[in-house]
């Protein structure tokens, strides 16, 4: 339409504006009907939330509850426009091929969301909420009207912050399942690119509306750490450390959402990468990068995660925790006064402690149980014993011979 459209390239007249005007309102773009639809309900959806912001503070529940269902209503309204905007604009775009790349990839991105409607409902429901939303958000950014931009990102970051929450739990009651070792490693990958998604472009929005929030100071240094991977290409070594400090800003963000149990299983995969990325690499200098990395990431798992662990399966495992915490402690100590016997002393402990849980499962991670076994030797912890014994090569039967003696005994008797 926007391609067959008369246009009047003779100087504007009052009346070439008005068919301009016409002809823009009659082509289903941001700027036509379903752009002044969307505004309509967006504008709705802005005075329902503030209103249902405020009805915290009434005191009669059913007009709070009236308050609370007319916004849920008209929410649902503002997200359906997105939707019919997609349908009706950048699809026939697409369709008569006059797209732009944006559209292009907008669409794409739609209908891979679409596609997981008959297999993962529940994922399908709340990626497809966020991807409308951030849709609608990329417009408002394009405005270039700071007090909507302000009241609407109110609006966005509160709906956002709820789905990505919503997202997170229910990839963490889907490992629960006996899944089997690929589709595990696939809710892993899943869990981590929410977090990841969620702190690029959810947190400093959130951290811009709540600057006195505590959390947020808490973690002002894991997130500057978190930045640093956002620049230049990453190698398996950087995932790993990425996906670690996601894990460690989780712990502060998605008490909840994300339950100590999963992060503990989360961890697990990690410790697991890098022990495969130590035995897997040839090159030392690679080799030393990933172990210096093992390190930290045992140190983040014992005192991030399970120093805060209440519930134990088997209070074996808890009293063993008790004495290696304690261990911890002591060596903690002679951090001011000898760092070098500092850092040689926790290694030795994080070694003998992990390898006690590898020998449980000998024959999978017999290579990295060698290679923790060489470094305990370098480390002056673990003595390697030569073969000393020769044989000469003189070997007797004594114990047959007994017996063929027995057995003559009572031939003879």
């Amino acid at each position: 339409m926007e391609e067959r459209s008369l246009r009047i390239y003779q100087d504007k007249t009052f009346f070439t504006q008005i068919t301009n005007t016409l002809t823009k309102l009659l082509i289903p773009t941001k700027i036509g009907i379903n752009g002044m639809l969307i505004s309509m309900k967006r504008n709705n959806a802005l005075k329902a939330y503030e209103a249902y912001k405020e009805c915290e503070k009434i005191e009669d529940s059913k007009k709070q509850e009236a308050i609370t269902q007319k916004f849920e209503d008209v929410y649902a309204l503002y997200l359906e426009s997105i939707d019919k905007y997609i349908m009706d604009s950048i699809y026939k775009k697409v369709k008569n091929d006059t797209a732009s790349d944006f559209e292009k990839n907008a669409l794409s991105q739609y209908y891979t969301i679409v596609h997981l409607k008959e297999t993962e409902y529940l994922e399908y429901k709340y990626k497809k909420q966020m991807y409308l939303l951030n849709l609608d958000y990329e417009t408002v950014e394009s405005l270039n009207k700071p007090s909507l931009l302000d009241r609407y990102q109110t609006l966005y970051v509160a709906q956002m912050e709820g789905l990505y929450k919503g997202l997170l739990k229910h990839f963490s009651i889907k490992l629960a399942d006996n899944l089997t070792p690929s589709a595990k490693d696939e809710i892993y990958t899943k869990i981590f690119s929410t977090l990841e998604d969620y702190i690029e472009n959810i947190l400093p929005l959130k951290m811009k509306k709540e600057p006195d929030n505590k959390i947020f100071k808490e973690i002002v240094e894991e997130y500057q750490n978190f930045e640093k991977f956002s620049v230049g290409k990453l190698d398996q070594n950087d995932n790993i450390e990425k996906n670690m400090v996601l894990l460690g800003l989780s712990r502060k963000l998605f008490t909840h959402s994300l339950p100590l149990i999963v992060a503990e299983q989360c961890y697990d995969k990690l410790l697991n990468d890098v022990r495969s990325l130590i035995v897997d690499t040839k090159v030392a200098r690679k080799q030393e990068k990933a172990y210096s990395l093992l390190m930290v990431l045992l140190e983040e798992y014992h005192v991030k995660l399970l120093s805060t662990k209440i519930y134990w399966e088997k209070p074996q495992d808890r009293e063993e925790y008790k004495k290696f915490w304690k261990n911890f402690q002591e060596i903690n100590q002679m951090k001011n006064t000898n760092y070098i016997d500092y850092i040689r002393e926790k290694q030795i402990l994080f070694l003998r402690n992990d390898l006690k849980k590898l020998r449980k499962n000998e024959n999978k991670y017999f290579k990295i149980i060698g290679f923790y076994c060489d470094k305990l030797i370098e480390l002056g912890a673990m003595r390697r014993l030569k073969n000393a014994y020769i044989s000469e090569g003189n070997y007797t039967k004594g114990l047959k011979k007994a017996k063929n003696k027995k057995r003559a005994k009572k031939v003879t008797a």
